[in-house]
């Protein structure tokens, strides 16, 4: 059958030229889009960052509870890391689990911490057995000066995020 078509029906699809026209139009939509989206993934971070301490905080208060164990959020500002440590055999000790593990704090990021706890020159947050927590706040900062804080405004309640109303200027300024 294919032998008895007519030579001057024309093949359907595209030409490469029509092709390669295509993807540079698509090129420059985005080219043009990427500087407006920039800002979207920086504030999705400061979100994502909150909502993993937040987690830890959960997940370390209510393993403290049914462990009968404390637990600590340890904080380094310096290297921009944070991570759980339980009190196991008359020490803290690292977690096994995937919480465990040392988190970092994205590039973009400033980290602010008020009334967490020290001790030899660690700064953490501790959940005990008998549910109370270190009333603290975790303030994450992103290049723009906008803040999300995980707090806790008493020793027995829960850590939330919360929005800060304050913009940081010093952290804004930086590049």
């Amino acid at each position: 059958m294919s032998a008895n078509r007519p030579q001057s029906a024309r093949a359907t699809g595209f030409t490469l030229l029509e092709l390669i026209l295509v993807m540079l139009i698509l090129s420059t939509v985005l080219a043009m889009a990427a500087p407006s989206l920039r800002g979207f993934f920086g504030s999705r971070q400061a979100q994502d960052t909150a909502t993993q301490i937040l987690a830890l905080t959960q997940f370390a208060r209510s393993q403290a509870i049914s462990e009968g164990v404390v637990y600590r959020l340890n904080f380094d500002t310096k290297d921009r890391v944070y991570w759980l440590t339980a009190w196991k055999s008359g020490a803290f000790e690292e977690l096994d689990t995937e919480f465990g593990q040392v988190f970092t704090l994205p590039k973009d990021m400033a980290m602010e911490l008020e009334n967490v706890d020290q001790e030899k020159g660690k700064v953490f947050v501790e959940f005990t057995p008998q549910g109370t927590v270190t009333a603290a706040t975790i303030r994450l900062i992103d290049r723009k000066g906008q803040a999300l804080e995980v707090t806790c405004p008493t020793v027995t309640e829960s850590f939330s995020i919360v929005e800060s109303e304050k913009t940081y200027e010093q952290y804004a300024a930086r590049k």
